[in-house]
């Protein structure tokens, strides 16, 4: 065995050793895997969708902090699910978390949005998803304002802004 081969292997068995935390997550995480109002092929998806927003609403990905431009928006309105049209939040709970991506205190109602364990980067993470095509929104923290204490931290290409 030479040192090549050595490094190589210590490497690969290290990275497996992490597969079970999310480090050994190459290959893309699916959207929310359920029974949905809405479905559609991953053929429809992608010719409904930019790559990005692709990437962000079926694979779990993230877009760019503060390349939104619905994170500085302040007009009145709601934000819908650009997978769906369903209505997910309002511009009446969106408040500036400094993050760099659209924040909210909750959602518009108890049914829009729903939640699942996201173990990735050594945390456990709460992931929540449209409820009626379980495209991914991005993820909720217990670091929000008054009165539910929450961040909903919203990823800008998974939703369409609406003016009331």
């Amino acid at each position: 065995m030479n040192r090549r081969h050595f490094l190589f292997s210590t490497a690969a068995l290290s990275l497996a050793a992490f597969a079970p935390f999310g480090l050994g997550r190459w290959g893309a995480a699916e959207a929310a895997e359920g029974d949905f109002p809405v479905t559609r092929t991953e053929d429809e998806w992608k010719s409904m969708l930019s790559d990005l927003e692709y990437k962000v609403m079926r694979q779990e990905g993230t877009e760019r902090a503060f390349s939104s431009p619905l994170h500085d928006l302040k007009t009145p309105g709601t934000y819908v699910c650009r997978g769906c049209d369903q209505a997910l939040y309002s511009s009446e709970h969106k408040f500036d978390s400094g993050t760099g991506w659209p924040s909210f205190w909750q959602a518009i109602d108890d049914k829009a949005v729903e939640t699942k364990p996201d173990r990735t980067l050594f945390m456990t993470r709460t992931e929540c998803h449209c409820s009626n095509c379980g495209s991914h929104l991005g993820h909720i923290f217990e670091d929000g304002p008054e009165p539910t204490g929450l961040r909903h931290c919203i990823n800008g290409v998974s939703l369409v802004f609406r003016e009331a």
